[in-house]
């Protein structure tokens, strides 16, 4: 149920909203008051990049814990959850005539500021970092990730050669990290895909040339055609309740979300990240992690966002406090304070335009979207992940995209074969690599 919080006059032709997306990959932008937010194109994209089950308004806004509206007369009015931890309110606004009605489905508080939107938002972003317990902000490392060029498919020999790469070019990269495609299952994290043979024996030699070992896990994500679901449903959340919830669908299967707070599945979660500590590395990036938070009974009893918390503290005690974390597909607002580097737009592409013109999916436009428009996030929450840098020959319009990192972009990751790099998408991601900006505040 939304309740009304006030009523404002606003200049039709010069205010704007700012909607801020649910998670990663939710578009975070501003508006003019007349249009509209944006909204999921296919029905799954709404579980998976916006908000579960709290679909935006046809017409006007809906900003997930946060939305502004800059007035149009030079002040910006901040609207922002109460919580924003354990509870984030839905808060939409809906222009007729020169007043915008603003309202909202949870507590939220009102801020005031005499000037532009992103100042006034870098200002209530700063009071919400000190009431989240947000510490030093640690700069992030330099990688090299597998990803935009290998996909699910990478080998243990595809991560050998760029290895050998990184090192005859010396390249200024800190950490190699292997991308999905190491494990055997979305959910079978602690067995391996036929594509590897040992992450021990990769650390071993990713060490002996200088560098750190980085690893991507979706550990909130079971998929159907793992063991984690046949032998062990009732990790699952909603399990109690006789169905599980549903987590969307990808890697060609349905999917579901672990409770991370049923013994069970903290243990397997512990074993994960233990295992791959163990085994040399200590750069983590995990993704999809909505899933943690979805909606559903879980075995504890914790409502979405405490038991999404819960799992996160699990992780960080298997890995170590020295460890690098990076999140991806994750919400945003509850994840400050865990995090020391986090995922703020859609996944980038060789492709510009999205996937289904949807700015949530991947392709360069939605992830520039919201890199710019989650700027104000870097040295405040976290250091900010615009995604990848990928500047070899094919990718479209890839000068454009460089330029995005090379303003915006706190965490540096070059994601090309490097043997597919012409002299200018060398050059280039020496470059960026070699003048990694400090975590200080932005703007």
């Amino acid at each position: 149920m939304y309740e009304q919080i006030e009523v404002r006059t606003v200049d039709p032709a010069r205010a704007r909203v700012y909607e801020h997306g649910w998670q990663s990959w939710g578009p975070s932008t501003d508006y003019p008051v007349t249009g509209s937010g944006l909204r999921p194109v296919k029905p799954v994209t709404q579980t998976m990049s916006y908000r579960p089950g709290k679909p935006g308004p046809e017409r006007g806004f809906q900003g997930e814990g946060l939305l502004a509206v800059e007035l149009g007369d030079g002040s910006t009015v901040v609207y922002g959850c109460a919580d924003g931890i354990t509870s984030v309110a839905s808060i939409r606004a809906e222009l007729s005539g020169d007043r915008l009605t603003v309202s909202a489905d949870g507590p939220v508080d009102v801020q005031t500021h005499a000037g532009p939107m992103y100042q006034a938002l870098a200002a209530w972003a700063d009071g919400f970092a000190v009431r989240a317990g947000n510490g030093p902000i640690r700069p992030g490392p330099t990688a090299w990730c597998s990803w935009y060029h290998y996909f699910e498919n990478v080998t243990e020999a595809d991560i050998d050669e760029n290895l050998r790469a990184i090192t005859d070019a010396e390249l200024p990269v800190d950490v190699l990290q292997i991308d999905d495609g190491w494990e055997a299952e979305i959910g079978d994290w602690l067995d391996l895909s036929d594509r590897f043979a040992s992450l021990e024996a990769l650390t071993k030699r990713i060490k002996e040339a200088g560098l750190r070992a980085g690893i991507w896990v979706a550990p909130f994500l079971a998929g159907s055609h793992s063991a984690l679901v046949r032998d062990h449903p009732e990790w699952l959340i909603g399990h109690t309740a006789g169905e599980p919830a549903d987590a969307g669908h990808n890697w060609d299967q349905d999917l579901s979300a672990l409770d991370a707070t049923h013994p069970g599945a903290a243990a397997y979660l512990r074993d994960t990240f233990g295992m791959l500590r163990e085994a040399g590395f200590d750069y983590f990036k995990i993704d999809f992690l909505y899933a943690g938070a979805l909606d559903g009974p879980r075995h504890s009893g914790a409502g979405p966002l405490d038991a999404y918390r819960e799992g996160l503290r699990v992780i960080r005690e298997a890995i170590g406090p020295e460890s690098y974390l990076l999140g991806c597909g994750a919400p945003i607002l509850p994840s400050v304070g865990l995090f020391d580097a986090m995922r703020v737009s859609a996944d980038t592409a060789p492709k510009y335009e999205p996937w289904y013109g949807d700015p949530a999916l991947p392709g360069q436009l939605g992830a520039a979207l919201s890199t710019i428009g989650r700027a104000w996030q870097h040295g405040r929450f976290w250091v900010n992940d615009p995604d990848c840098l990928i500047v070899r020959p094919e990718v479209e319009r890839r000068e454009d995209w460089a330029d995005v990192i090379e303003r915006y972009g706190g965490l540096r990751v070059s994601s090309d074969r490097i043997a597919s790099l012409d002299d200018w998408g060398m050059e280039t991601t020496r470059r960026l690599l070699s003048d990694v900006p400090p975590p200080t505040p932005f703007p």
